[in-house]
C-alpha cells in the first residue's frame, strides 16, 4: 500500500521521480503518506542509479498539508499528534539531508505542510497556476512546523506575512519572495523541471553530495566559522578523483569522465 501512496521511478538519466499519489485526498500528508514518502526518499538515497530526485504529485493539488480528518479523529490523542508532527519533521529533514539534489515540481495548490515540503526541497519549479499558503492560523492551528522550512527560504517579513494572514499567494509572488526558483506555463512544467534535472544529473554525484551537505551545514554557522569549515571541505573535495578529473578535463578542453568518487 505504501508503494501506491508514493510511486517511484528512475529514468535512464538517473532522474528519480517520487509522485504523491493520493489525489482523492489532495495528496495530504497523513501518517501513512509520510511513511511512504520517507521510504521512497530512503530508497532513492541508497540507489546508485539515482542522481537527482523530483517530488511531484498526481491530480490537481500538489499537497494540501496534513490530513485534517485524520487529525480530528485523533483530537484526544496527544501521543498521536506529537508522533505525526515529529514524523513530518523527520521527512522534511530527509529531503534536506538526502545526498542528492531534490526538486519540487509544483502543479496546483501547496498549503501548510505541503508548502513546507516545497520549501524543504533544494529547488522548486511551479506552474503559473500554482498557489501557496500557510493557512493554519485560519483554523486556530498555527503553521509552526511549516514555519521552520519557510523561514529558512524567504525573508523574515515575507514568512511572517504568510504565517499571520494565512492568505494564498500566487506562483509569481512565490518566485518573487524566493519560495520557488522558476514559474512557467503549466504546459512547460515538465520540460523545465526535467531539463533542470538533466543538467544537474550530468555533474559528478560525489561533488553534488559534498556541496549540498556543506551548503546546509554552513548556513547555521557564524561567518568566520563557515569560511573555516568550507575551506576544509574544498581541500578535502580536491582530493577526490572527480575534482582532479574535472580540473584536468577543463584544462585539456575535453569532457570529464566522472566516477562519482
Amino acid at each position: 500500500m505504501m508503494a501506491d501512496l508514493v510511486t517511484r521511478s528512475t529514468d535512464s538519466n538517473g532522474i528519480t521521480t517520487l509522485t504523491l499519489n493520493q489525489p482523492n485526498k489532495r495528496n495530504s500528508l497523513s501518517m501513512a503518506m509520510l511513511d511512504a514518502l520517507a521510504e521512497a526518499l530512503s530508497d532513492s538515497a541508497a540507489d546508485d542509479a539515482s542522481r537527482v530526485v523530483i517530488i511531484a504529485s498526481a491530480g490537481k493539488v500538489f499537497c494540501a498539508g496534513h490530513d485534517l480528518k485524520e487529525i480530528r479523529d485523533q483530537l484526544n490523542s496527544n501521543e498521536f499528534q506529537l508522533a505525526l508532527f515529529k514524523r513530518c519533521s523527520e521527512v522534511m529533514q530527509l529531503v534536506v539531508n538526502l545526498p542528492k539534489p531534490v526538486i519540487a515540481r509544483v502543479a496546483g495548490v501547496a498549503t501548510a505542510a505541503g508548502c513546507q515540503l516545497v520549501a524543504s526541497c533544494d529547488l522548486a519549479v511551479a506552474a503559473d497556476s500554482a498557489r501557496f499558503a500557510t493557512p493554519g492560523v485560519n483554523i486556530g492551528l498555527f503553521c509552526s512546523t511549516p514555519m521552520v522550512a519557510l523561514s529558512r527560504n524567504v525573508s523574515r517579513k515575507h514568512a511572517m506575512e504568510m504565517l499571520l494572514t494565512g492568505e494564498m499567494i500566487s506562483a509569481a509572488r512565490a518566485e518573487q519572495i524566493g519560495l520557488v526558483n522558476r514559474v512557467v506555463d503549466e504546459s512547460l512544467l515538465d520540460e523545465t523541471v526535467y531539463g533542470m534535472a538533466r543538467t544537474i544529473a550530468e555533474k559528478s554525484g560525489h561533488t553534488l553530495k559534498i556541496g549540498k551537505g556543506a551548503f546546509y551545514k554552513q548556513l547555521e554557522m557564524p561567518l568566520a566559522g563557515a569560511y573555516d569549515y568550507t575551506a576544509k571541505v574544498m581541500a578535502e573535495n580536491l582530493r577526490a578523483h572527480d575534482a582532479q578529473e574535472g580540473i584536468c578535463a577543463f584544462l585539456d578542453k575535453r569532457k570529464p569522465e566522472w566516477k562519482d568518487s
